[in-house]
């Protein structure tokens, strides 16, 4: 497992990326289903990696709490099921119903959302504002490792700053997880 922390590729202020990738629910979602919220959070994340499964609870909580004021949430696997069969898109559907997920769980097969947002690790999430521009790229919290136990909770205060029509206290906070499972 190669421990990588987010770079940045995408700048504060950078248009969200567009994208059309297929859910777990079976449908096709493209960014401008998003379109209307009053933040857009998009995280990189994966079915196997520990530093990602450390944070199925927060992603959860992350959204039962902003979805009601406006936000809107995906998470995005770009790992290659050919090498880690656990992040096929059947084992995203069954980790999504057993962890309960209500946001959208897409995959990114050909990776090329991925390498358009410049993840590179599993969490990496990107926060845009209602103009969809991002705001945020970083943590979801101070744990970087899954053995810790979150103090400061970077990514709710981001996503505050950006309900509130106000800039968030940092734009980018890197972010701590396993590398993308890049095809070869």
């Amino acid at each position: 497992m190669a421990l990588l922390q987010s770079e940045q590729k995408l700048k504060a202020g950078d248009p969200a990326p567009a994208f059309l990738l297929k859910g777990v629910d079976g449908k096709m979602h493209s960014l401008q289903d998003y379109f209307g919220a009053k933040a857009f959070l998009v995280v990189f994340m994966c079915n196997h990696c520990p530093y990602v499964k450390a944070k199925f609870s927060r992603l959860n909580q992350i959204y039962e709490k902003y979805f009601p004021l406006g936000l809107k949430m995906v998470g995005i696997n770009p790992n290659d099921a050919q090498q880690y069969p656990e992040d096929s898109f059947e084992n995203m559907k069954r980790v999504a119903a057993e962890q309960k997920f209500k946001f959208d769980y897409l995959y990114d097969e050909t990776q090329e959302v991925a390498k358009a947002y410049g993840a590179v690790c599993t969490p990496d999430p990107f926060l845009f504002d209602s103009q969809f521009r991002l705001a945020y790229h970083g943590r979801l919290d101070d744990a970087l490792s899954p053995d810790k136990t979150p103090t400061k909770f970077e990514m709710e205060r981001a996503i505050d700053a950006v309900l509130a029509g106000k800039k968030p206290p940092h734009d980018f906070l890197y972010s701590q997880g396993c590398s993308i499972k890049w095809k070869i």
